[in-house]
């Protein structure tokens, strides 16, 4: 399509079900490398629990201004959009059940896509087809395969992608993975990564015996929430917040962490020489097995309560991701020849104790070999990137490595044998049994 043929709304939508269709528009402003203007002008596609979280960010940034919302949820979307217009002391935003009506506006530099997880594919690569610069929460994706065509359409597309893994805009958690890269605890011998295990009632639905299908609210248009999942009747238990419990829309604590701590142990091992020497947005396990407890299949909550993943990467490296087992402790650990660093959220340690001190302060004076992004902050970073047009401190390539092993743990733990991955073609080598977990078959009329 030329960027200058009209587009209508009634063609936006249908071109909007294939989630690889022709680009629905080029704003002018955008075409080129020219940065927009200093305003960023975005909306938001999802506006519940993180959803919220996120727009009260982005309404808090003087450079960025909120015009429209996108929920299925009349409650979350009205809600939203009112807090917006109190905000900007106007009626200016406008509100949107279905996010192609939002992605079809010529007038919106920016989305931030904070919707469950079966829906981050089909939104984000139609909005990098539609040019806009992107910012979507974490795990990247619902399946690998998803992930892959992500990258794909965002790199395509030339478009500015921040992830949700707001951790590596953290002091704590940058400077940890600085004294791996600085050569502090020598060779990487093997990283732990420690993750919650079991369920959380959330919504407190299960506490209050509500876990039975039902009529969705009134206020929900529910056959659009379940999207391109297999079609599952209405649960308060598999819903709002809880949804991540069920693998036809999450994918428990492993996916729900994985993007969080496994992201920060992809972070610290970059360093050719004390790590596995391949950069963060081509970083993948050579062999993967996997352990897990599983609720019966049909259970409401059926994903894994307890697992244990063992992954073999580039340079002898072992690298350990657990939930539910109390001698991983949570958070990431690189263990290496002279010693370890620990991050977790709001903690640092170190086998040495003085290394902490030593290296914000050589931090501070810039004298370190390898220094990473000092972030002014996850979304003010996604701002300033996207006027920059410079790579945000988690681009989508680095996003869906860092998540690459939480998806395979989880097919090793079904087929119960180790998995041999070639990370350069992205393949599971030699099993098709296994290979066909890769991806999802999507209800249509959503397709890849």
């Amino acid at each position: 399509m030329r960027p200058d043929r009209k587009l209508t709304r009634r063609r936006a939508l249908q071109l909007g079900a294939g989630a690889l269709a022709v680009p629905l528009f080029v704003p002018a402003r955008l075409l080129g490398d020219d940065a927009p203007s200093k305003k960023i002008t975005l909306g938001s596609i999802g506006v519940g629990w993180m959803g919220g979280d996120n727009l009260n960010k982005f309404l808090s940034l003087r450079d960025c201004h909120v015009v429209a919302i996108a929920d299925v949820d009349e409650h979350h979307r009205e809600a939203a959009v009112d807090r917006v217009n109190r905000h900007y002391g106007n009626k200016d935003c406008k509100g949107y059940k279905d996010f192609r009506e939002l992605l079809a506006r010529h007038d919106i530099d920016a989305v931030c896509i904070s919707t469950p997880d079966h829906w981050h594919s089909i939104p984000a690569i139609q909005a990098a087809n539609a040019r806009k610069d992107i910012y979507c929460e974490k795990p990247l994706s619902k399946t690998l395969d998803e992930g892959i065509a992500m990258v794909r359409a965002v790199q395509h597309n030339h478009r500015i992608w921040q992830t949700g893994s707001w951790q590596r805009s953290r002091a704590n958690f940058r400077q940890g993975a600085e004294l791996v890269l600085n050569g502090y605890i020598g060779k990487v011998k093997r990283v732990e990564v420690g993750l919650p295990g079991g369920h959380t009632d959330f919504e407190g639905a299960k506490k209050r015996g509500e876990c039975k299908d039902s009529e969705p609210p009134s206020y929900v248009d529910y056959n659009f929430w379940v999207g391109p999942s297999a079609w599952m009747q209405y649960n308060p238990c598999r819903f709002h917040k809880d949804w991540r419990w069920n693998y036809d829309f999450g994918g428990g604590q492993l996916m729900d962490w994985i993007g969080h701590h496994g992201d920060i142990a992809h972070w610290g091992l970059t360093s050719t020489k004390y790590g596995c020497g391949v950069p963060d947005e081509r970083l993948g396990p050579q062999t993967v097995e996997a352990k897990a407890d599983f609720p019966p299949h049909d259970a409401v909550w059926n994903t894994a309560t307890k697992f244990h993943i063992t992954c073999q990467y580039p340079n002898d490296i072992e690298v350990v991701i657990a939930g539910g087992h109390p001698d991983i402790r949570g958070g990431t650990k690189w263990i290496g020849e002279n010693g370890w660093v620990w991050v977790d959220r709001g903690r640092f340690q170190a086998s040495n104790p003085q290394w902490v001190h030593e290296i914000a302060d050589r931090e501070k004076k810039g004298n370190l070999e390898v220094q990473l992004t000092i972030s002014p902050g996850h979304r003010q970073q996604f701002l300033d990137c996207i006027k920059s047009r410079k790579p945000t401190i988690t681009p989508v390539a680095v996003a869906h490595r860092s998540v690459t092993p939480g998806h395979l743990g989880y097919i090793a733990s079904v087929v119960q044998r180790k998995l041999r991955w070639d990370a350069e073609k992205q393949q599971i080598i030699g099993d098709p049994e296994a290979s066909k977990l890769l991806g999802r078959q999507f209800r249509e009329p959503w397709h890849l």
